[in-house]
């Protein structure tokens, strides 16, 4: 995973803890899913629309 283990995790996650606090952290990554999914159907649908246009 990118050259991450486990011990970088938990202190990632730690600090994001810290940082944003435990109530917001379901929060945010429901937000970054969100943003993720949405980055990924705006990739498939311009993949798909060039053999769909015509000049």
């Amino acid at each position: 995973m990118f050259g991450i283990g486990w011990p970088e995790v938990i202190v990632i996650s730690l600090v994001g803890v810290a940082i944003f606090g435990a109530k917001r952290i379901p929060e945010i990554g429901r937000s970054v899913g969100q943003a993720l999914r949405g980055f990924q159907d705006e990739v498939k649908g311009k993949e798909e629309t060039p053999e769909n246009k015509q000049p």
